[in-house]
């Protein structure tokens, strides 16, 4: 357990993955903070500059933040970097990062709570060519799996043991680096891939047998919202101890909160302006992958729930903490002993900020959101 807890706390995410898969810098340039007149907030992110964090480079290129009182100033990760404990620190105001691994780091008394949840739905899929024919999660059983381990394999352990399939003896486990080389190789039959990402790196490979891009009718995919393993993923992380007794900071956190939601509302409605933004705050990637990432988190986010985009379900919380709980990795190990205190998460903030924006007008369901047909390019140029 305690091998668990710490691979928790020790690594930044598939964001890490993703960006180290398409040669992501570890710092870009970045808005100033302090301008005359407003409060200077800092948000780490858990990778480098790229459009799973589209909503916030929008937030600050379209002026949100600033018509809400705050200089915002966004920090990209590091290697080293574990981005819950930059708001412990006092180095951040606020933190991005997966769900199940901040609750790695509650269990060993980091005190923060989730106070948006951005991401309604995982990006986690496994992947397979089609002549592998693998569908469902009980057809990995004595196949190549590939898992990135480091706490981003729990959606992939949670879904093959639920499908009865005994992950210590019966499948082979491959450590999958953080690229899709394996998979395309041959050495992994099922590979990991992030929606918006590595599943993107396949369809920007040629095929060798036809001269062609790789497209999605070569691949089956095994998506976890699907199959009942998803966790919650991309949400927003504030001190906890300052939201209970800092009168100052949860006025500031629902102002963060609001726009926030406007920028990722403009991401929604100007998916290539927004993928633009990013590319000038820095980002690596192509042209064509960025528009796809752009695309691909967006519908993680649209359309929303009733209660709109950041609200928490209590029905995902509760499945994300019950796999947390019940779920071995290879190790043995799970991510968490116990049931996570109240304060892990809060809708209290998120629905202020909410109503402010009802108020305004301001569409924060995206009932009506239709996704864009994206067309990759070779190496995502």
């Amino acid at each position: 357990m305690k091998h668990s807890r710490r691979l928790v706390l020790g690594v930044i995410g598939i964001a890490t993955a993703s960006a180290l898969a398409l040669g992501g810098c570890s710092s870009s340039p970045q808005p100033s903070g302090g301008s005359k007149g407003l409060t200077p907030v800092t948000l780490q992110l858990q990778w480098v500059a790229q459009a799973q964090f589209a909503g916030y480079y929008a937030a600050v290129a379209q002026g949100y933040y600033k018509d809400e009182g705050l200089d915002v100033k966004i920090k990209e990760a590091g290697a080293d970097t574990v981005p819950i404990t930059s708001v412990t620190k006092g180095e951040a105001d606020y933190a991005i990062s997966w769900v199940p691994k901040v609750l790695g780091s509650i269990e060993q008394g980091v005190n923060v709570t989730d106070v948006a949840q951005i991401f309604e739905r995982s990006g986690t899929t496994q992947i397979s060519f089609k002549d592998k024919k693998i569908t469902r999660p009980a057809d990995l059983k004595g196949k190549k799996v590939g898992s990135w381990g480091y706490g981003n394999e729990w959606e992939l352990f949670a879904g093959m043991q639920d499908a009865g399939i005994n992950t210590s003896s019966g499948i082979s486990l491959v450590q999958q680096a953080f690229d899709m080389k394996g998979f395309l190789a041959g050495d992994i039959d099922a590979a990991q891939a992030m929606t918006y990402n590595e599943y993107a790196q396949v369809l920007e490979t040629v095929n060798p047998t036809t001269g062609k891009l790789y497209t999605v009718d070569d691949l089956n995919v095994i998506n976890w919202n699907d199959d009942g393993s998803a966790m919650l993923q991309d949400a927003i992380w504030a001190d906890a101890g300052k939201l209970a007794d800092d009168t100052s900071y949860q006025s500031q956190t629902v102002k963060f909160i609001k726009a926030s939601i406007k920028g990722w509302i403009y991401v929604r409605d100007n998916p290539q302006k927004s993928a633009d933004i990013v590319t000038a705050a820095g980002s690596t990637l192509g042209t064509s992958h960025q528009l796809w990432m752009t695309n691909e988190v967006n519908k993680l986010i649209w359309p929303s729930s009733d209660g709109g985009i950041g609200t928490i379900d209590t029905k995902s919380w509760a499945t994300t903490v019950k796999i947390a709980m019940g779920t071995k990795n290879d190790t043995g190990s799970t991510i968490i002993t116990a049931t996570p205190p109240k304060t892990a998460y809060s809708n209290t903030f998120v629905k202020k900020a909410l109503a402010e924006l009802k108020t305004e007008g301001i569409d924060t369901t995206g009932s009506s959101f239709t996704p864009l047909t994206v067309t990759l390019k070779e190496g995502g140029k």
